[in-house]
């Protein structure tokens, strides 16, 4: 008893403290998320030092900035990100000669001059490394410094051929600009205007100049600009960086807009966002504020503006792809800075953006996605050093679009390739998110939790198969696996419990019964299944013609009227008479259909269609789940016009979804869909690749309507019960993307063990990250 209650106390306290540490990871999560912390740049600090003072040339402008360098040299002599521990990298070098430069202007720090020399002597091979990562422009900054660095005297402890080296890749960068007279190459040019110095004509550089004063948000290039061509308003800046950040500055200001959004995609993405509703909301209100004001923070980055297009219109906010009519074409993307780099992530943000369409009349989006994921396509066939980073990214986003993916699917693929250092390269290296390593912790703390739980409910669904002897039923499919899989990818929160096992009970019944109608039930048993269901309490009053009809008419029946017990208690109304009128019009539509193939009938397109609404089966499937989402949903709701539009263009995709995969299948067993019916009645004229053709766009046209739907604000159905149709829209795509996934023994078997059974396996070093495979 004693040890008993020794473990039992351990176990207590253990569960207290792993609650604590996750409050204490939310709470940092949201301190970062209300306001972004910045770490300093060397490099762009180092540049800000070298501002003379107005009216005193000899003396530093902002003396503080040089004495943050003389304090934080590290011990190897160079000058980088201290949390970004790399000696051997582009960055760290280009910061230490940019403090070097800084230090010997103004002739204090000899010894750290000394020892930052001796550092970029020991690690001169890096700069000619073509395998290297490069910041943006270092071609042009770092050997525009080593020509400032030998005007001032500096020696560089390295042989005399290396520096020529260097400095002809500077001469045949320069050669390239003077070949290029795209308004890209001078954008460009104005970025790393620092590397170029009194090479430019400064009045043409300064009409890049942003309201704040900066040249595009970069410290470095707007004190160049300074240190050349004295500008009021520059100074105004970089005084305001100075004040707000002390004595060294960032190598981006501002960028809350474009920090705020890519953490709260990163929380999306990982499936832990809702533990931050209340930070998010706030951030996207104020992101589309700006987005109206059309700000500068946003409309003139590529990457922030889709960024920003996309999170917005999929949270509800109401943004016209009109604003993104500047990149509609890519000449034009061509013409902007991302677009002169030839930015991977700009790009693909811009193809994800235009997947968000909720229009086939929003021919801009179209645009976009047609050039930008044909870019993308050549980046990743061309072998570009700058695609390594992002490369499984593009491939996964291409090769699934947002409305084919499952999200559980979508989460576990984030958290196993979370960067957890997660810095990006601008001019210099830069750390977007100091919570990162929380961030990785808490999601991969919720999606273990979170695969007890399925397996839990899994083995329930199994158990209740059983128990209503369902696995008897020799012709019929054992989709248990398949239909919990669908439940618990979309809706994962742990409070979907009852919705989840609602939707795979009822799952697996439309599946037996879809079954029982194409290959097993004889006329006579369809019509008396169809009898006793119309009966329900009553069906005392008939005869079972067999035993698979008992079987399945009593698991019908148990099911939705345990379902229905629970959900009316939920909704505090009787539900349990909508669930059955349900299945009573799928079971008549279902009938309809083998009496088409029984009598050899070859129905219209409009009637095939008008029946196919309901026999596909989805109509007992989605209230049984809806009740149990946490929303009320009276009985105006489910009959208003809104609920049933939401019903027809869901089914009609996913019928027709349905139909390109099962064509070939279902034209053996005598049956006829949509794809053969186009191909009956065009008299020749239309053959089964045409007519899928067709199909697919008519697919995409309802699933944009769908999700403007889903979408809209103010609307008579709740937005989680909305949603709802939307993911089994987009579990459809995901089984129906390639092949008929849902037939197949094998096809989504790695989706099953993905989502419920195999741990994370994570791309990182760090223990403390390890997943535990107890519980």
């Amino acid at each position: 008893m004693i040890s008993s209650c020794l473990a039992y106390t351990e176990k207590s306290l253990v569960g207290e403290n792993v609650s604590m540490q996750k409050k204490e990871r939310v709470a940092r999560i949201k301190k970062e998320l209300q306001e972004p912390q910045w770490l300093p740049s060397p490099y762009d600090t180092a540049w800000v030092a070298m501002v003379p003072s107005q009216g005193i040339p000899q003396a530093p402008c902002f003396p503080q900035c040089v004495e943050w360098i003389l304090q934080n040299q590290q011990d190897n002599g160079s000058w980088g990100i201290r949390e970004y521990d790399s000696s051997n990298d582009k960055c760290s070098l280009l910061s230490t000669l940019a403090c070097i430069l800084a230090l010997k202007k103004w002739n204090v720090g000899p010894e750290h001059i000394s020892r930052g020399l001796h550092f970029i002597g020991r690690n001169f091979s890096v700069v000619m490394d073509e395998q290297i990562d490069a910041p943006v422009g270092f071609n042009v900054t770092f050997t525009g410094m080593i020509s400032l660095a030998i005007s001032m005297g500096l020696e560089f402890p390295v042989k005399q051929t290396y520096v020529d080296d260097i400095l002809h890749i500077r001469q045949m960068e320069l050669k390239r600009f003077a070949e290029d007279t795209s308004y890209g190459r001078e954008e460009y040019m104005a970025y790393i205007a620092e590397g170029l110095g009194d090479m430019l004509d400064w009045n043409e550089v300064m009409k890049f100049q942003r309201k704040n004063g900066s040249l595009f948000n970069s410290p470095s290039a707007t004190a160049a600009a300074l240190i050349y061509n004295h500008d009021d308003k520059a100074l105004q800046y970089l005084n305001l960086l100075v004040s707000k950040f002390g004595s060294s500055v960032p190598t981006v200001f501002p960028i809350n807009i474009y920090c705020q959004l890519s953490m709260v995609d990163s929380l999306e993405k990982t499936g832990i966002s809702h533990h931050f509703s209340t930070e998010i909301r706030s951030i996207l209100d104020m992101t589309y504020s700006f987005w109206l004001q059309r700000d500068e923070e946003i409309m003139l980055d590529v990457a922030t503006c889709a960024m920003a297009f996309r999170i917005l219109r999929m949270n509800g906010y109401d943004v016209s792809s009109d604003e993104l009519s500047h990149l509609a074409e890519a000449s034009a993307f061509r013409s902007t800075l991302q677009g002169y780099l030839n930015d991977t992530k700009s790009l693909l943000e811009l193809q994800k953006a235009s997947t968000v369409s909720v229009s086939k009349n929003e021919t801009i989006l179209d645009n976009i996605g047609y050039w930008s994921s044909n870019f993308l396509k050549e980046k990743m066939s061309s072998n570009d050093v700058d695609m390594v980073p992002v490369f499984t990214e593009v491939e996964y986003a291409l090769k699934f679009p947002f409305y084919a993916t499952m999200e559980r699917l979508d989460h576990r693929r984030s958290i196993e390739h979370f960067d957890a250092q997660g810095y990006q390269m601008f001019k210099t290296s830069y750390l977007p998110c100091l919570a990162n390593k929380d961030h990785l912790a808490l999601a991969v703390e919720d999606f273990t939790f979170s695969q007890f739980a399925y397996q839990a409910e899994l083995v329930h669904v199994e158990s209740w198969v059983k128990e209503n002897r369902i696995d008897q039923l020799q012709f019929a499919r054992q989709k248990q696996a398949y239909c919990y899989l669908s439940a618990s990818g979309t809706m994962f929160a742990p409070e979907l419990s009852e919705a989840r096992i609602s939707f795979a009970k009822t799952s697996v019944l439309i599946t037996i019964v879809d079954d029982f109608f194409d290959v097993a039930g004889s006329k006579e048993e369809i019509e008396n299944l169809i009898s006793l269901v119309e009966k329900w309490d009553e069906h005392q009053e008939l005869q079972f013609y067999s035993e698979s009809v008992e079987i399945l008419f009593f698991a019908i029946y148990t099911t939705v009227n345990q379902l229905g017990e629970s959900a009316s208690a939920l909704q505090n109304r009787d539900v349990r008479k909508h669930m059955i009128e349900l299945w009573i019009e799928t079971l008549r539509s279902m009938s309809a259909e083998a009496e088409w193939v029984t009598s050899q009938y070859v129905p219209t397109i409009n009637e095939y269609m008008t029946n196919a609404n309901l026999s596909y089966g989805l109509g007992p499937i989605i209230p049984a789940s809806l009740y149990f989402v946490g929303q009320e949903l009276s009985e105006l709701v489910v009959k208003d016009q809104e609920y049933n539009e939401l019903i027809r263009l869901m089914n009609i995709c996913c019928r027709l979804l349905n139909d390109i995969q099962g064509y070939e299948r279902e034209g053996s067993q005598g049956k006829v869909n949509s794809v053969s019916l186009l191909v009956l009645h065009s008299g020749g004229f239309m053959s089964s690749e045409s007519a899928k053709k067709t199909i697919e766009e008519y697919i995409a046209s309802c699933r944009k309507d769908l999700l403007r739907l889903v979408l809209k604000e103010d609307s008579v159905v709740p937005r989680p019960c909305k949603e709802l149709f939307w993911k089994m829209c987009k579990i459809n795509h995901l089984f129906y993307s390639q092949t008929d996934g849902y037939s197949s023994q094998k096809e989504m078997v790695g989706a099953v063990n993905a989502v419920i059974y195999e741990p994370l396996k994570l791309q990182t070093s760090d223990p403390s990250l390890t997943v535990k495979s107890e519980h």
